[in-house]
């Protein structure tokens, strides 16, 4: 109404997004996930010392890895970055948050001891590091942050494909039907390679659960 001249073209990638988070919602072992990560990235990032602390605390442990050769070095390999939000309605925000949080895993525990046991703060902000970090040591939590970490994975290069100018009818039917296979291998084949995974990002991490 305000310019005559201007175009509407009805993003359907967005649609998808949308339609990827309310499915995921309904699975509520997924939808508590989200809730949970997202309440652990609201603690850490609720002041600009804690993201201070958890970038140091990174590039310790990146030092750390590199020399006991679990990371690989390189151009642009290991680089420090901060916690990511999730967001229904931002492109590929939920993927982003997700793989900085697996990425920021030990550091994230370590500011949410830090918070929790500094009695020169408030209770509230210790009881929130306290129960963030309950939550982000549990066996379901990891289970769950690596198995949604393939799945965005997948269906990232989908929403970001459908955002492409000159992506056309055709290619869009075939990448969608492609991801929908890569959906179907992963869920009728893909339980030991994803359990392989799990345990070798525990021992990583050096968690240990009862299970």
């Amino acid at each position: 109404k305000e310019c005559l001249y201007a175009y509407y073209i009805h993003c359907m990638a967005h649609q998808l997004q949308l339609a990827l988070v309310a499915a995921s919602r309904e699975v509520q072992e997924v939808h508590n996930f989200f809730q949970n990560a997202n309440f652990i990235i609201n603690v850490i990032s609720a002041s600009p010392k804690r993201n201070d602390e958890l970038l140091a605390n990174q590039a310790a442990e990146i030092t750390r890895e590199i020399e006991l050769g679990e990371l690989d070095t390189g151009r642009g390999a290991n680089q420090i970055g901060s916690l990511q939000r999730l967001g229904d309605t931002r492109w590929s925000s939920h993927n982003k948050s997700i793989r900085s949080l697996k990425k920021m895993f030990a550091a994230t525990i370590s500011v949410l001891r830090n918070i929790a046991n500094d009695r020169s703060i408030s209770r509230y902000s210790r009881g929130d590091a306290g129960g963030a970090l309950k939550i982000i040591v549990t066996f379901d939590f990891v289970f769950i942050l690596v198995m949604m970490e393939k799945i965005m994975k997948i269906t990232d290069v989908l929403c970001q494909t459908l955002q492409k100018k000159d992506i056309d009818i055709i290619n869009a039917i075939d990448c969608v039907s492609n991801t929908k296979q890569l959906l179907r291998d992963l869920r009728n084949d893909g339980w030991e390679p994803l359990l392989t995974e799990v345990k070798k990002f525990v021992r990583r991490m050096r968690l240990t659960f009862q299970i």
